[in-house]
């Protein structure tokens, strides 16, 4: 399930085609955005703040980089619940 659920986040996210989602890297659920903006560090803290209140949760690390480690029970459905709360939230780097 990791694997699976994993890839299709992967998947998800590229089709945002989002231009303040530098990279997107992972392997099985644990996976990491970098953010590609002029203020990375507190965009990347802006946006899981953003993140928390449209209701999922992740966290900044190095600056520039956001984790995501989802439980390993996750569901389609819930993974694509999950990349529409993370396109919501992108609007706030706009």
């Amino acid at each position: 399930n990791a694997a699976v659920m994993g890839e299709l986040f992967r998947t998800e996210l590229q089709k945002l085609q989002s231009p303040f989602i530098k990279t997107i890297r992972g392997k099985g659920l644990l996976n990491a955005i970098v953010i590609d903006h002029p203020d990375k560090d507190e965009a990347a803290w802006n946006l899981c703040l953003s993140l928390k209140e449209n209701g999922l949760l992740a966290k900044p690390t190095h600056g520039d980089k956001i984790r995501f480690a989802p439980p390993l029970i996750i569901n389609k459905k819930q993974i694509l619940e999950s990349v529409d709360i993370i396109n919501i939230s992108l609007q706030i780097l706009s």
